[in-house]
């Protein structure tokens, strides 16, 4: 159950990193908000977890799902670039992630 909160919890941290561009400097309103309230969220999850899951894998795991799932929307939504240099530093946080999964306590 604590794998399924902390992915929860990283969805929330996209969706948290993904209304900072809108927010435009938080001068918008609306996107503000998200970043408020999904970065609560986000953060409110993790620590949820961490009464099963050691510290240091859980927030590791947050921020690397958190980073691909930003970068990866980025160039969707975003339109950002995709270059080979990109796409493997994409492949090693997922390495990692995975890694820290198949190795890490529960």
């Amino acid at each position: 159950m604590a794998w399924i909160v902390l992915l929860a919890a990283a969805a929330f941290e996209i969706a948290f990193a993904l209304s900072l561009k809108p927010s435009e400097g938080f001068s918008r309103l609306w996107p503000t908000l998200g970043v408020l309230v999904f970065g609560v969220i986000s953060v409110a999850l993790l620590a949820k977890t961490l009464d099963r899951l050691p510290v240091g894998t859980a927030y590791a795991i947050w921020t690397g799902i958190g980073s691909v799932g930003v970068v990866t929307l980025g160039i969707v939504l975003f339109h950002e670039p995709v270059t080979p240099a990109r796409l493997a530093c994409i492949a090693l946080i997922v390495i990692g992630v995975v890694g820290l999964r198949l190795v890490g306590a529960d």
